[in-house]
């Protein structure tokens, strides 16, 4: 059988390439995945797929047109928040899959944001349509039971990762930030003064990880070009890219402390025993965090002296293994609804 794997790859965003990673090591071994890529020629070599090019719906329509069925791997691809015209994109391929009977599985998502009054009811229409889902968190699982459809719920997929052995006592802290509405321009003073404070008095070099390529690269010159970056903390800080989940999970095995803005740092630090806190600008990084145990401030006008205290709380000292163990467990639930491929 050959499945279209239908997500956001190829978009040089560790996280969808960690989502990746787990799915194609849980498909059956008879399934054959073409997977839906933006830069397919990384996605080839890496993951060693066929490809077509996910930002073309004609190429995407005539690849499900060669495959037997239809698989949304991870993420949260049913939102608005993008664009009404992506929500519409991802119905369109549901509704051909179904009319062409071929069995849609929505696999490890997250449901919304749904912002618009007609988003929730398309997403309401097309939830019944799929063969198999299975939800990545409690509150896409309960918006999806109001509307009729029950289905298991597990922890994020990328939680199925190997786990990495923590050794980064006295280690550097490393950011995993990105840019978003919230913080523009001296929005981001309070936290990188309390972030300078924390560095020198800790003695630790701060590593800025792009967890996303195209988004993330740059933030600290832009920042420093800004003048928001002070002089004690710039000559502790440079970039450090990475290319994959892997090389990532390894430079934050060695980190004092993880401060993560994106979810799938978050939970790649987790498994690397990481000490680890988020900040949130979005209800699922909150969630992660509040499933970790590790804390998580909101972006608001921070209080400088509390957030410093919950940093230096936390620093070398990583989080409860058996909560990580838990969310392991938890993410197995989604292996069960590929067993929807068959020959």
């Amino acid at each position: 059988m050959r499945a279209l794997i239908c997500g956001y790859y190829g978009e040089h965003n560790l996280g969808d390439d960690a989502l990746l990673q787990v799915l194609l090591g849980q498909l059956p071994r008879h399934c054959q995945p073409l997977v839906t890529a933006h830069d397919q020629r990384l996605v080839r070599e890496r993951f060693g797929v066929e490809t077509t090019d996910r930002r073309r719906l004609g190429a995407v329509l005539a690849a499900l047109g060669r495959c037997e069925a239809l698989v949304f791997g991870g993420g949260s691809l049913l939102q608005d928040t993008t664009s009404f015209r992506s929500l519409l994109y991802y119905g369109a391929l549901i509704l051909a899959a179904r009319l062409r009977g071929k069995p849609v599985i929505l696999w490890g998502q997250g449901l919304g944001p749904l912002r618009r009054r007609r988003s929730r009811a398309l997403v309401r229409a097309l939830l019944p349509l799929a063969t198999a889902i299975s939800w990545r968190d409690a509150a896409s699982a309960e918006q999806a039971r109001t509307w009729g459809v029950t289905a298991p719920v597990g922890s994020d997929p990328v939680w199925a990762l190997p786990a990495e052995l923590w050794r980064g006592r006295g280690g550097p802290i490393v950011l995993c930030f990105r840019p978003v509405q919230q913080l523009r321009g001296g929005a981001w003073r309070p936290y990188l003064e309390v972030l300078e404070r924390l560095a020198v008095s800790a003695d630790r070099q701060v590593l800025w990880l792009p967890f996303h390529q195209d988004q993330d690269r740059g933030l600290m010159e832009q920042l420093a070009r800004q003048g928001l970056i002070g002089p004690a903390l710039a000559g502790r800080c440079r970039e450090l890219p990475v290319a994959t989940p892997r090389e990532a999970l390894d430079v934050f095995s060695r980190a004092g402390l993880v401060l993560a803005m994106r979810l799938h740092g978050l939970i790649l630090a987790a498994l690397a025993g990481s000490p680890c806190a988020a900040l949130s600008y979005d209800p699922k990084v909150a969630a992660a965090a509040a499933g970790i145990g590790c804390p998580c401030h909101d972006l608001d006008a921070p209080a400088a002296a509390a957030l410093e205290a919950l940093w230096t709380a936390v620093l070398d000292r990583p989080p409860d293994p058996a909560g990580i163990v838990a969310l392991q467990q938890a993410s197995q639930v989604h292996r069960g609804v590929l067993a929807a491929l068959q020959d």
